[in-house]
């Protein structure tokens, strides 16, 4: 969107590179999430039907793939920005894409992604 419109693939690379470099900071967490917001440059706020969780896998892998092999599974975690994103996805297909996205996770990779990072994050006893 703005400046950014029609430059998905550079805005990528760039922000790929500065992924990698966050990644070298052991203190930092990687939310994966948001990708509902306006900010991310998709239609899907404009669309009557609203993306399915295949569609939003497809979309999400590049980019927490790569969060997720830089960060790993201790320093990540899934999370959704309901409601606020409920103009742009359902809270169902969102989670349906996360479940789809780590279907070659172990168990253990997705219990670190969907709750343990969470909870050792945010002290959740």
């Amino acid at each position: 969107m703005g400046p950014y419109a029609g430059k998905r693939a550079d805005v990528y690379q760039f922000w790929r590179s500065a992924i990698d470099h966050l990644a070298q900071c052991p203190n930092v967490v990687v939310k994966l999430g948001g990708c509902g917001s306006l900010r991310s440059g998709y239609d899907w706020h404009e669309r009557t039907v609203k993306p399915s969780s295949l569609e939003l896998a497809a979309i999400l892998q590049p980019y927490f793939e790569h969060c997720i092999e830089e960060f790993g599974v201790d320093r990540c975690l899934f999370e959704s920005n309901f409601p606020v994103e409920k103009l742009a996805n359902t809270y169902v297909n969102l989670w349906n894409a996360f479940k789809r996205l780590t279907e070659r996770y172990t168990p253990g990779e997705r219990a670190a992604l969907f709750h343990d990072t969470a909870a050792r994050v945010y002290r959740i006893g």
